[in-house]
């Protein structure tokens, strides 16, 4: 699969030959959602909890006599039933996460690339570097592309000046290769790659 390289700038850099094993598979939604949810699952903070029986600071004495009162029988204040007491099945701290096989995650990835590719929605750049760090200098130039909504995935380090001048716009991400994940590549319209990035996950995935 041939792609044109362009620049920032708008101008043509050429072209470069994408792995189909890659980015030419037919996508499934079945292994990208499990993919998604993995990841979702994984970032839950699970801190959640109320304070049971045993943690509500009253007394554990007996409310009054068993027997004598017409009452019904009690015994502690920490009950659910009464004000002030623990609560009953309520959250408790845990983690949300689940396994998830490394091949289901390579393919998963793959999966989106290929899914990115066939919508068209794949855009190689020869180098992301921005002189002086300027978001104005930027913003003029993914406007001039059409990106108004994009994951920008550099090589293994990202230029600092591009990464300064992409930090204040708007719906553009801009990660290193290897924090390329599935979720951010599907919650954005368009992924921008730089050569750098390509050959890194061709290497990847060899």
């Amino acid at each position: 699969m041939d792609v044109k390289i362009t620049t920032l700038a708008g101008k043509d850099a050429g072209k470069v030959k994408l792995s189909e094993a890659i980015f030419g598979l037919e996508p499934r939604e079945d292994i990208l959602q499990r993919v998604v949810r993995w990841q979702l699952a994984k970032r839950q903070q699970g801190t959640h909890q109320a304070q049971g029986r045993a943690d509500v600071a009253r007394t554990g004495a007996k409310m009054y006599k068993q027997k004598g009162t017409g009452r019904a029988r009690h015994s502690s204040a920490r009950a659910p039933q009464f004000r002030g007491g623990g609560k009953a099945h309520g959250p408790v701290a845990r983690d949300h996460a689940h396994d998830l096989p490394k091949k289901v995650r390579a393919l998963g990835l793959k999966h989106a690339l290929s899914a990115k590719a066939k919508a068209e929605s794949i855009i190689i750049v020869d180098e992301l570097a921005v002189k002086d760090g300027k978001t104005r200098a930027l913003a003029d130039s993914l406007a001039k592309l059409g990106l108004t909504n994009a994951l920008v995935i550099g090589g293994a380090e990202l230029d600092t000046g591009f990464k300064r001048a992409a930090s204040n716009l708007v719906n553009i991400d801009v990660l290193p290769v290897q924090g390329i994940n599935v979720y951010d590549i599907l919650r954005r319209n368009t992924l921008v790659l730089s050569k750098a990035a390509v050959e890194a996950l061709e290497e990847r995935f060899k």
